[in-house]
């Protein structure tokens, strides 16, 4: 069942010098009850503002919101339940502590905002704790978080969102800043409550394995825009997009090398690698493929916006190589195959 419904959602951010900087620009989707989407993309790809977006922590320049079906409102009541419903894990649990407030504060405040009874309350935070597996918890709420471990702190910063109860949960890199060590233990313990609260999960990453292996389905954002999406096997097997596809190459391990030798960078005079230097040119223009700079198979098409092409079981991508009259007029050579990673 669908909990939140993302419609055509636009974030644009003012500039001192020229126009406004579009960072999210139509994206939509949909969070389900009990399933993990994870969205993963290169840093500056507009991941985090979607989360702070959904969050509410900034207002959306254009599009929709529909928590159970319903629009979110801008202000009042209305925002306020929405906020109690959408809760956000944060990537650094150094910052979203205050270091001056016990644990206990932490975990007590937000079941004060929304009304939670002084009686009782001492027991509802002890349970948080317990929930997120800091036991026993009567040792942990009078701790501060400077005498925390990353990973403790993360666990608070988790238990602080599962306590107003909410049906989803936005977690932006939330095992980034932690040791490697403890990753495994944050992400099983966030899928665990997942399943055992029915919640709605958006996980947001730079890892492809992590969001194959906890996510039901995953996006590939690039430069605000949602260039591939579909089933997590499907899109990391079996990558479509150009852009998707150099993100798994540059996964530690084994490669496919046919898929290597067609994504090979592209040389010009003087061995000049063409792809690196696009990354260093001037933004993509607002019309036209945004990965056509630094794409080995970018054509003379590209120069106009590719439209969504589906490519069977809700795998979609955003890719004039995979258009139809496109491969016909390049003699079925625009697309090239793809496999799934040997010993997959």
């Amino acid at each position: 069942m669908s909990v939140l419904q993302v419609q055509d959602l636009t974030v644009d951010f003012a500039q001192r010098r020229g126009p406004k900087f579009r960072a999210v620009d139509h994206v939509s989707f949909e969070l389900v009850a009990g399933e993990t989407l994870a969205l993963v993309g290169e840093s500056g790809s507009g991941k985090s503002t979607i989360a702070r977006a959904l969050a509410r922590l900034l207002r959306p320049t254009g599009g929709e919101l529909l928590l159970h079906g319903r629009p979110v409102g801008h202000r009042g009541r209305k925002l306020r339940d929405y906020r109690r419903e959408v809760q956000m894990v944060f990537q650094d649990p150094f910052a979203s502590l205050n270091p001056a407030y016990t644990v206990g504060h932490h975990l007590r405040r937000p079941l004060r905002i929304y009304g939670h009874p002084r009686k009782g309350l001492e027991e509802v935070v002890e349970a948080l704790l317990t929930s997120v597996n800091m036991v026993p918890a009567t040792s942990f709420v009078s701790k501060f978080p400077h005498e925390l471990s990353g990973g403790q702190r993360q666990r608070v910063a988790i238990a602080r969102a599962l306590a107003t109860q909410p049906g989803v949960i936005l977690a932006d890199e939330p095992v980034s800043m932690l040791d490697v060590s403890i990753r495994l233990e944050i992400l099983n313990l966030l899928d665990g409550l997942k399943r055992d609260r029915d919640l709605a999960l958006l996980y947001i990453t730079h890892d492809l394995a992590t969001a194959r292996y906890f996510s039901t389905q995953i996006m590939v954002m690039y430069r605000g825009e949602i260039v591939e999406r579909g089933p997590a096997d499907s899109v990391i097997l079996r990558p479509a997009h150009p852009y998707t596809q150099l993100l798994e190459a540059s996964v530690p391990g084994e490669r496919t090398p046919h898929r290597l030798d067609e994504l090979a960078p592209v040389r010009g005079a003087g061995g000049t690698n063409v792809i690196l230097a696009a990354e260093r040119a001037e933004a993509t223009a607002a019309t036209g493929c945004r990965f056509r700079r630094r794409c080995p198979h970018a054509m003379d098409v590209c120069s106009t916006h590719p439209v969504e092409q589906d490519l069977g079981d809700g795998h979609l991508v955003r890719c004039w190589l995979h258009d139809p009259k496109v491969r016909e007029k390049s003699g079925d050579r625009a697309a090239p195959q793809q496999s799934a990673p040997s010993g997959a």
